[in-house]
């Protein structure tokens, strides 16, 4: 079997993943998710019209962002889940179907009038024709690549839609806009102009999102505090929770209460730590590890239960594959699925575990620089700024990745001038965050504003400063250093796009998706430039 994927920055050659993914994707999962995107579009075909006729359904909404997150790289690679995921797709496909039909004489073609296979060899032979290729041969590498565009920063917002639905934060607007945007990519001839204006309505969406994604965070959780967090191992028992979900740590940590289990943060979780109805419990001890690329590492030196929330899964090592679990839309075959949040099964692998045997003596980093806790001191930093005490803001954030040339980042941090702040957000930052950055009169240079979502936060910084200034945000003194992998990082950028942020730099490779004609668009209209070298983007940004 043969496969094309070319929707993550670590794509093979730059160009494309055609016989195994790097992401450990084999071609019957590529398939299959194919098939899965291209049934979702038949639903969106569906349920776009309907809406227009007065009719709506939130189970269509609802599998719509989940279809659509399931695919996002590092998420799902168990054929069999995908297999379940497609039935159900069948099922809703069939209801809507009908439900158009019994309002309407049109018949919709294409995505509209697939049916599932009843074999997962016939669904893959399916996905197989349904593939990136086959509407590259129709539409040329432009129009693809735009349509992918879309389809990813679809993608990372379904994301972000399906954190804020699981904490009960939801915007009908939203599910409209999926419907309407999954629609328009089953269009046949797509014009270059549309393809862009509906790349940037995605932008526009997605900063609704997150701002509802942060409220979700917010509200629940309290907003978050500048917190120093333990980035070392303390004695006994442990469990480790990985990826994006606070309400899957929330429940594990009352279901941990009282039983001697420390719990960790990893990779993105590390935020968690700056929310005030988290960090209340004393058994959220620390931080352990780093970005989700080293996970195979530091999962099989970890010596207690890992809980995998979301995305950031790689394939697990047999050392560890029996103590770790995964969650939410998170799976690979033969690990332990873990159901409505009932975390028993890793509480007791924890406990069989050795856990820790000793304590590693206590070094600390520190988080929880949102909105908030940034502009609770936006008076002293606007001061600062004017008094010439700080010259420059940097935000160095992003997602982080296996592939040479990511020391970039590091390279680039270290070489910040000493009278310049540094915001950071995502796993990127585990490049440079347990460096000693020291502080200008009291605010530390190193600001850590949480998740990748949390551009949100960054956005809402740079907009006060601009009020705070009487100027754009293009004239701050700010510059955005952005490193990619996945398909959230696209939607957060197709956000900065929609807002007209100009001069960002990106790294560390462009998308194989975006081809020459499309790239050059984007240089002319918002000055999006490669990242070259840390001396030569200094000396362009600072003079």
């Amino acid at each position: 079997m043969s496969m094309f994927c070319y929707q993550c920055e670590q794509t093979a050659g730059g160009k494309g993943c055609s016989s195994f993914g790097v992401c450990g994707k084999d071609p019957e999962t590529a398939a299959l998710q194919d098939l899965l995107l291209y049934g979702t579009k038949g639903l969106s075909m569906y349920a776009y019209r309907l809406r227009k006729l007065g009719i709506q359904n939130h189970s269509w909404d609802i599998f719509v962002i989940e279809a659509l997150f399931t695919s996002v790289t590092n998420v799902n690679f168990d054929p069999q889940r995908i297999q379940t995921l497609l039935q159900r797709l069948s099922n809703l496909m069939i209801e809507a179907r009908n439900q158009y039909e019994a309002q309407s004489k049109e018949k919709l073609m294409g995505p509209a009038e697939w049916m599932a296979a009843t074999t997962l060899n016939d669904l893959v032979r399916a996905g197989e024709q349904v593939g990136v290729e086959q509407r590259m041969k129709k539409l040329g590498e432009d129009r693809t690549g735009l349509q992918e565009l879309l389809l990813y920063g679809l993608k990372g917002m379904a994301a972000y839609a399906d954190h804020a639905k699981i904490l009960g934060y939801e915007d009908d607007d939203v599910y409209a806009f999926f419907h309407e945007a999954l629609d328009f990519l089953t269009h046949e001839n797509p014009g270059l102009d549309s393809l862009l204006a509906m790349v940037l309505k995605c932008g526009e969406v997605n900063l609704k999102v997150m701002a509802l994604l942060d409220k979700a965070h917010t509200s629940t959780y309290g907003h978050p505090q500048p917190t120093s967090v333990r980035i070392t191992p303390k004695k006994g028992k442990a469990i480790l929770v990985s990826g994006h979900d606070l309400k899957d740590l929330e429940e594990l940590l009352k279901q941990t209460e009282g039983k001697d289990i420390s719990i960790y943060t990893h990779g993105e979780m590390l935020p968690a730590h700056g929310y005030p109805k988290l960090k209340k419990y004393n058994h959220l001890v620390g931080n352990y590890g780093g970005a989700w690329q080293d996970q195979r590492k530091e999962f099989e030196e970890f010596p207690g239960a890992i809980l995998m929330t979301t995305n950031c899964i790689q394939k697990p090592k047999d050392s560890y594959k029996a103590r770790i679990f995964t969650a939410g839309l998170v799976a690979w075959p033969g690990v332990r699925h873990i159901q409505n949040r009932d975390f028993t099964p890793v509480i007791q692998a924890a406990l069989d575990a050795p856990g820790f045997a000793q304590d590693i003596p206590e070094q600390t980093i520190t988080v929880g620089f949102g909105h908030e806790a940034v502009m609770s001191v936006a008076s002293k930093v606007v001061e600062a700024v004017k008094s010439k005490a700080i010259r420059h803001f940097f935000l160095i954030g992003g997602c982080d990745g296996a592939k040479p040339g990511r020391n970039y980042y590091t390279q680039f941090a270290e070489a910040v001038p000493k009278d310049c702040v540094i915001l950071t957000l995502a796993c990127g930052k585990y490049r440079f965050n347990k460096l000693n950055f020291g502080n200008i009169g009291g605010i530390p240079r190193l600001l850590d504003i949480g998740q990748c979502n949390d551009a949100y936060s960054a956005i809402q910084i740079a907009v006060a400063l601009a009020k705070a200034f009487q100027t754009d945000v293009n004239k701050l003194p700010l510059s955005m250093i952005l490193s990619w992998f996945e398909q959230k990082a696209v939607c957060i950028l197709l956000t900065l796009l929609y807002l007209g942020i100009q001069n960002i730099r990106i790294g560390p490779s462009l998308p194989a998706f975006v081809s020459p004609a499309v790239l050059n668009v984007l240089v002319d209209k918002f000055h999006l430039t490669p990242i070259r070298t840390p001396q030569e983007d200094l000396k362009a940004i600072l003079g």
